[in-house]
């Protein structure tokens, strides 16, 4: 079960983003919402959605929304990544969101020296100057050095979609979890990711994947596809 942190202090608001065009090849799940995005029923009350974009933009009502930060187990910046994954993630979200997240992830206790947030586990806290009322961060984990990487990038998601639950968030945008700098296969990583979304089906509105580039949202595609078929 994730841990919960929530810090009750007023949000703003911006305004919606657009997304790039995405190529679209539907079946009898999936269906074009508009030029940017792919819908997926994933039950009569909840729709997956797939998308291309910048998850710091994205937003739905602005106030029973929450986008997902792929965080470090210290919640502050991680200063070994690459400028795209810095980009398109983590440092995307803090920039948007402004100094007050900052200030919220580190005021989170300490489990470990340098750990606030162990691997596979999930807080919450306010948006603040991001659209999304509400970020979720997450740890994911390491390919190569997790001992069984598949338990715990399901935590990830698990524990995102139950703290996102316990705060009756309706609307929820991940990014593809441990696929940057972590290392995890494009494939192996939608593979975990669909199939934990699909234990929540009847739980939220509408979950999102908010991806930063093609190639991967074409094998969330083509996976989403392939797990969600009836």
């Amino acid at each position: 079960m994730g841990y919960q942190y929530l810090i009750n202090i007023t949000t703003q608001h911006s305004a919606r983003t657009s997304t790039s065009k995405l190529r679209m090849n539907l079946s009898a799940k999936r269906t074009s919402s508009s030029s940017s995005v792919v819908r997926f029923q994933l039950s009569s009350t909840n729709s997956l959605i797939i998308q291309i974009g910048d998850i710091s933009k994205w937003f739905i009502d602005g106030s029973t929304d929450a986008i997902v930060n792929p965080a470090n187990k210290g919640m502050v910046e991680d200063k070994d990544v690459t400028p795209k994954t810095k980009i398109v993630c983590a440092q995307a979200i803090h920039n948007a969101a402004g100094l007050d997240l900052l200030r919220a992830c580190k005021n989170v206790p300490e489990v470990l020296p340098g750990v606030r947030c162990p691997t596979g586990e999930a807080f919450i806290t306010p948006g603040f100057m991001l659209p999304a009322s509400h970020v979720i961060h997450t740890v994911g984990p390491i390919y190569n050095v997790d001992s069984n990487p598949a338990a715990s990038l399901a935590s990830a998601y698990r524990n995102s979609l139950r703290i996102a639950k316990e705060n009756n968030i309706q609307y929820i945008a991940f990014p593809a979890i441990s696929c940057g700098v972590h290392g995890y296969p494009y494939d192996e990583a939608a593979t975990v990711a669909i199939s934990t979304v699909k234990e929540f089906q009847y739980d939220f509105k509408e979950v999102h994947f908010v991806l930063f580039a093609s190639d991967i949202c074409d094998i969330w595609l083509n996976k989403s596809d392939e797990l969600l078929k009836d």
